[in-house]
This record gives structure tokens, sequence and C-alpha cells, in this order.
């Protein structure tokens, strides 16, 4: 089992920026995949970004490609999203997942074993 707190969300103006934290345990944390999903209103949830075991590579929605960041400190068990220059189609409920049954990290998030309960993210124009 895999428990994962996400933090960090809350209400920020167009072009603000704000950091997300998921904080995992259970498994040891270096081991698995870790993915940021988000759900709007009304739509189904998607893929935000993903981060290997190690850190070393990275994929990300192409709508937030140059603006969000995702990276992890193993030594922390924790998994960040930096978002910068947000915008108000960016307001979303976020949520960390895990992904221990692959090896490589993906944008499917039925690959993903174990989630988050979401950090509300509101971006007002």
């Amino acid at each position: 089992q895999v428990q994962l707190v996400e933090s960090g969300g809350g209400l920020v103006q167009a072009g603000g920026s704000l950091r997300l934290s998921c904080a995992a345990s259970g498994r040891t944390f270096r081991n698995y995949a870790m993915g940021w999903f988000r759900q709007a209103p009304g739509k189904e949830r998607e893929f935000v970004a993903a981060i290997s075991r190690r850190g070393d590579s990275t994929d990300y929605a192409v709508a937030v490609k140059g603006r969000f960041t995702i990276r992890r400190d193993n030594a922390k068990n924790t998994v960040y999203l930096q978002m910068n220059s947000l915008r108000p189609e960016d307001t979303a409920v976020y949520y960390c997942a895990a992904d221990v049954s692959s090896s490589l990290y993906s944008s499917d998030s039925a690959k993903y074993d174990f989630w988050g309960q979401g950090t509300q993210v509101t971006v007002s124009s």
C-alpha cells in the first residue's frame, strides 16, 4: 500500500504561481514512478505530468508544458508540481498518483495504482 497526501492548493490570480506537494508513505518511494492529474468540474480526469523513479525523466501534457515543472525528492518521499503562469483553465482538483507496477511512468491514469485525496487549485481571471 501507498498513502499519498497532497497539499499546496489554493486560490491565485491568473499569472500567479503555486507549488503542490505530495507526501508518500508505505513503500520505498524511490521504487515507483509518480504522476499528477487534474479534474475540472464536468470534465474527465486528465494527465498533467509524470516523473520517473529516479527523477531523471519527465513528461508533461501539452497544455502545461513550459509552465509546470514536476520534480521529486526521494530523500523526503515527496513529489512536487511547480505551477507558474497559471490560467483560469488550470482550475481543477489536482491529484498525485503512484505507479508501483510499471518500470516506466505513464500518462494513462489507469496505470496508476494509488491516488491521493486531491487538492483544489482555483485561478481567478
